[in-house]
């Protein structure tokens, strides 16, 4: 398997990113500011480069990092630029931080981003705080770990999802559907540490939502 990190230019909710021996990282544009924060030094930032000052680039340069360059005026996001030089260099898992926060529109297209026919062979895990989120594909199954009263919320991404189960959450289902727009699948909850969830057709937003303890 390959490995990858990639980087976007919204909100790091973490003061430390702990990542996998050789997992290789990508900064789209902006996120390689969060690398430097970090400590992380990125293979390859990518972009139009208007989120970055010369300091910065000077400083990454320094660290090894390889731009690849494109222009302002393009169709592509940052992001979506980094996840297609991930797919070339044959990303099977990316972890993703800061593709949430700031602009509504950027995190609803960044997560859309994810379900695009073209990285079906790409297993996604983003995180973001207290939250994680996973897409899944039909014929896939998704393990989930977290303290029981952990949310668990599915949102369809495809006009329809078909064999839906679950196993070890506190309202099951047994190859249920749902059809694209549903808010059926949102809030539930882990009854134990571990859980599945089966889709046989479809694409799958799930979200792993750590219960917040009360002060």
């Amino acid at each position: 398997m390959s490995k990858f990190t990639i980087f976007a230019n919204g909100e790091i909710f973490s003061p430390s990113i702990a990542l996998a021996f050789n997992e290789k990282i990508i900064a789209a544009d902006g996120g390689a500011r969060h690398c430097l924060a970090l400590g992380l030094s990125p293979q390859i930032v990518i972009g139009d480069f208007d989120s970055l000052s010369d300091a910065e680039v000077d400083q990454l340069q320094a660290n090894g990092a390889k731009f690849i360059r494109h222009p302002a005026d393009k169709d592509e996001t940052d992001l979506e630029l980094a996840l297609d030089q991930a797919l070339k260099l044959g990303a099977t898992e990316v972890t993703l931080y800061g593709l949430l926060g700031g602009r509504w529109d950027m995190s609803i297209a960044n997560l859309l981003l994810l379900a695009a026919p073209r990285f079906a062979g790409i297993r996604f895990h983003l995180r973001a705080g207290d939250t994680e989120a996973f897409i899944l594909r039909g014929g896939q199954t998704l393990e989930l770990r977290g303290q029981p009263g952990t949310t668990v919320s599915v949102i369809p991404l495809s006009a329809k999802v078909s064999g839906l189960s679950y196993d070890g959450l506190q309202w099951p289902l047994e190859e249920a559907n749902l059809p694209f727009g549903s808010p059926r699948g949102v809030s539930n909850l882990l009854i134990q540490e571990n859980a599945t969830i089966r889709v046989a057709k479809g694409v799958l937003l799930v979200f792993l939502i750590k219960k917040l303890e009360v002060l």
